[in-house]
This record gives C-alpha cells, sequence and structure tokens, in this order.
C-alpha cells in the first residue's frame, strides 16, 4: 500500500476515470505504480504515454533489451517492485534465468554479446554516476552498432526508468497491492 492516499478505480471522476477505463481496457489492471499517480490524473496520462511510446514504439531497440535496461536500472536502484515486473516480462524474452538473475544481482554482462553488455553497462553508469558518462561512451555503443537513435533510446529509457523508480521508492509502492488486485479480479479474496 502506497503511503499516499490514491484513488480506487470505483471512486474515479473524470479524467482519472477516462485515465483508468484506458488502462483497464490494455492490461486489465491498474497497477500500483499507475494507481498512485491518482491524485494527479495528467501526470499519469503523460507517464503512461511515455511508457508506451518507449517500451512499444519504434526503436532499434528490441523489446527485450528494454525490459533488460529496465530491469539493471531498477535493480541499481534497488527497486523491487520495478525490479520483479521487469524481470517477469524479460523472463518471455531471457530463456536462461541464471543469467536473468546475474543480471540484476551482481551486474554480471560477461556473457552477453558485446553489443548488449555495452547498452546495459552504458544503463547502468547513466544510473550509478550519471556525471561520469562522456563522449567516449558513446563512441563505444556507436563502434559496436548503435545508431545514434538507439543510443537517445537507451537514454530515454534508463532515465525514465529512474524517475520511475524514485515515484515507487519515495512513495512505498510495493508489490502485494498489485497482487491483491489481480486476486481480486480473478475471483480471489480481495481482504
Amino acid at each position: 500500500m502506497a503511503w499516499i492516499d490514491t484513488i480506487k478505480e470505483s471512486e474515479a471522476s473524470g479524467d482519472l476515470k477516462d485515465a483508468y477505463e484506458a488502462l483497464d481496457a490494455q492490461q486489465k489492471k491498474i497497477a500500483s505504480i499507475l494507481r498512485v499517480h491518482s491524485l494527479n490524473a495528467g501526470a499519469l496520462e503523460r507517464q503512461m504515454s511515455l511508457y508506451t511510446h518507449l517500451m512499444f514504439g519504434r526503436s532499434g531497440l528490441s523489446r527485450a533489451d528494454r525490459e533488460s535496461i529496465a530491469v539493471v536500472v531498477s535493480a541499481a536502484n534497488n527497486c523491487g517492485y520495478c525490479v520483479r515486473h521487469h524481470a517477469e516480462a524479460l523472463s518471455h524474452y531471457e530463456q536462461d534465468n541464471s543469467r536473468l538473475r546475474r543480471m540484476v544481482s551482481d551486474f554480471q554482462f560477461l556473457d552477453l554479446p558485446d553489443k548488449k553488455a555495452r547498452m546495459l553497462s552504458y544503463a547502468l553508469k547513466l544510473t550509478t554516476s550519471p556525471s561520469q558518462v562522456t563522449d567516449e561512451d558513446i563512441q563505444e555503443l556507436r563502434d559496436v552498432g548503435y545508431s545514434d537513435r538507439d543510443i537517445l533510446d537507451m537514454n530515454l529509457l534508463a532515465a525514465y526508468f529512474n524517475f520511475l523508480n524514485r515515484v515507487a521508492l519515495g512513495l512505498g509502492v510495493d508489490c502485494s497491492e498489485d497482487d491483491d488486485s489481480t486476486s481480486a479480479r480473478e475471483g480471489g479474496d480481495d481482504s
């Protein structure tokens, strides 16, 4: 349960009700990280628009690449909520669960192809020491075949998940409410 008041779907009206209905049609549930925005429907709508664009829009980065960035950034920030949700999504693309665990627990990218390792190292550096990122880091990404558009997308994804991690961590968003919500929608006990 978040540390601030939130508005349930059944109590929503106006722009928030419209936003919830649109999300419900897309996702079949309103995740806790979205519900925590409920006191500011405009922020919720814009945040979801950016998320949808970055995660599903046209890009030279694959969906697995995007989920990998989300997982690495969230793990570096110790955001269990985002790690859990995006590691679950990444597991649909990453067949080696031990590699996924190493990626999350100790940021070992050594057994990944060099191109992907460079991408994740960049996302990690941008997360943990952004003032240390240099033009050499960008050139290394180009050298392994990333375009400037790909690099921009990596940057936007890493920055976005740093933002979202801080929303989750700073407002006490956790997975238990999502689990309860899913259980209730599937006929489970919501008490």
